[in-house]
């Protein structure tokens, strides 16, 4: 049946401005980590990306290696793309990152301008595109100097193959440089993807700080936390948990006793204010005016229906902000 997308999408959807730019982006943005792979059942990726854009979330976001295996969600949802939304092209912002293991040898991986240029190249080969709205490199690299990873993304954007650069999982300093170097360059930096959840606050250590004053726009990966900031853990590890599964980066020991005391904790709040404990995770990631949008997962499109619902109520009262750093007083990712 030929996909048509609902004409009421852009009504409820908040949209947020990116940092100091002319892009907005929504709250709620969707990535293909996991679940959009060679290993998972294309049609229940087709049915998330699908019911993704009628709820109004434009922006899908990838990387080079998404698995498993490496470059197969990049092929499935090029598929998707060209099968559903070929006519919505414009209407879509596309992402994708390189800088993590890609390949064998020592050109695929990191941060070298060889390895991203091609890593690009590879992935609008693989999604059947001529650009990507935002490249990334995806994580900072210690031995390749700061001014030939910049240089890369802005050649992309210079190229043509890319309409904006962004950087992922940069520290503070790393940042400002990373900023500097491209202004310096004559393409801004648009955004910045680190991690954060109330599990993983370390951007607030100064992060978040640089990323105002250089009007960057931020995106939080993992904001629930790999999925234990949800129902599924409230009566201990599901069977069907990424814990379970061998290409899955949440491990066992990460789901602690500790961990799921504090996440019944959080669900006991958010029961309160009619949410579930994934819907208030991601209202406190968005309580933040730098935030832009939270980047979720999904396995079902349940999933993605119910985090965008969460967007309904996004206030905090004094009184809850103050439980929940009761909560999470304890967290050792919980910067002192």
């Amino acid at each position: 049946m030929t996909y048509i997308p609902y004409k009421s999408r852009y009504d409820t959807m908040q949209y947020r401005r990116c940092g100091r730019s002319g892009l907005l982006l929504p709250a709620i943005s969707l990535g293909l980590w996991h679940n959009f792979g060679g290993v998972d059942s294309f049609e229940n990726a087709q049915a998330m990306l699908r019911r993704a854009l009628d709820l109004g979330i434009t922006h899908f976001d990838l990387a080079n290696n998404y698995v498993p295996p490496p470059g197969s969600a990049k092929e499935n949802f090029g598929r998707i793309l060209h099968s559903d939304f070929v006519n919505h092209r414009d209407e879509l912002i596309i992402t994708t990152k390189a800088g993590w293991d890609m390949w064998p040898g020592p050109y695929g991986d990191w941060g070298s301008r060889k390895y991203l240029l091609a890593s690009l190249d590879q992935s609008l080969k693989r999604m059947k595109l001529e650009y990507v709205d935002i490249f990334y490199s995806h994580r900072p690299d210690p031995k390749t100097p700061i001014e030939e990873t910049m240089s890369a993304l802005d050649h992309a954007v210079r190229s043509g193959k890319a309409l904006y650069a962004g950087i992922s999982s940069y520290d503070a300093k790393q940042t400002e440089a990373a900023a500097s170097t491209l202004r310096r360059l004559g393409t801004p930096c648009l955004i910045h993807q680190p991690k954060y959840s109330m599990f993983d606050r370390n951007i607030e250590a100064g992060v978040l700080d640089v990323l105002e004053k250089e009007g960057i726009g931020c995106i939080a990966f993992c904001p629930l936390a790999q999925g234990l900031l949800t129902n599924r853990y409230l009566n201990g590890i599901p069977s069907d948990s990424r814990v379970t599964k061998p290409h899955g980066f949440l491990k066992k020991n990460d789901v602690s006793e500790k961990r799921l005391a504090q996440v019944r904790a959080i669900n006991e709040l958010a029961q309160s204010r009619g949410q579930s404990v994934a819907q208030l995770a991601l209202a406190w990631v968005l309580r933040d005016s730098r935030m832009t949008s939270a980047l979720i997962g999904a396995s079902r499109v349940e999933q993605v229906e119910q985090n965008v619902a969460g967007l309904a109520n996004l206030r905090f009262s004094s009184a809850e902000l103050a439980k929940i750093a009761a909560i999470l007083v304890a967290d050792e990712h919980t910067p002192k």
